[in-house]
């Protein structure tokens, strides 16, 4: 397997919880815990010649208007060669916790112009990880009527922008055939360490290329 990803490339993380993995903010180039650490630690082992260089920009309880509105500092200023963003669950989540919901249309609208932003200042290509959940405990089986058509927002949207697409909700699903779900997801949402490994190696598979 050859990467898609190009020699000295800066590839930058994005998203909410999930992706910000408890990244030390007091160090710029700290990825945290989760999935970019982990991705970062195998493409860099696996491709030592290529010299390529992560970041992580994740923010716990980010949904899609929160990466719109930072989107200036936090990524085009950064200039990367790769973006890559998981977005989504809070837009759903705080509909059943907070009483604030996120329509589709809404999550659409901030989810586009992020891509737009980027397509018009950078030349970065687009990584795009669907979001996804477990109905565990039970009472999350009901945030699928809000969450599987921002699912569907992302799939389009990475067809659209000819986007990289990592499917993710399919993934944990059936990984949950194989294992009880709390040892992927114990709230149905945050991964273990064996989910977030589950996400590393679907994202690495996603930018290999024959």
């Amino acid at each position: 397997m050859t990467p898609l990803i190009e020699n000295h490339a800066l590839v930058l993380f994005q998203g909410d919880s999930i992706t910000d993995a408890g990244r030390n903010r007091e160090v710029n180039t700290d990825l945290g815990w989760g999935y970019p650490a982990l991705i970062a630690a195998w493409f860099s082992a696996l491709y030592p010649e290529k010299k390529v260089a992560f970041l992580n920009r994740g923010n716990s309880g980010n949904r899609a208007g929160d990466l719109r509105a930072r989107w200036k500092e936090d990524t085009l200023d950064l200039k990367p060669n790769w973006v890559s963003i998981l977005i989504g669950i809070n837009d759903t989540w705080r509909r059943y916790d907070s009483d604030d919901p996120t329509s589709a249309k809404v999550f659409e609208e901030n989810y586009r112009a992020i891509l737009e932003s980027t397509r018009r200042s950078t030349s970065a290509h687009l990584i795009l990880c669907e979001p996804f959940l477990l109905p565990m405990p039970e009472d999350r089986a009901a945030w699928r009527e809000d969450l599987d058509p921002k699912i569907a927002i992302a799939r389009q949207l990475a067809r659209e922008y000819q986007a990289i697409f990592v499917p993710l909700d399919g993934l944990f699903a059936a990984a949950a055939v194989q294992r009880e779900m709390p040892f992927w997801l114990p709230d149905g949402v945050h991964p273990t360490t064996a989910g977030h490994a589950l996400i590393s190696q679907a994202w690495m598979k996603a930018v290999e290329a024959l």
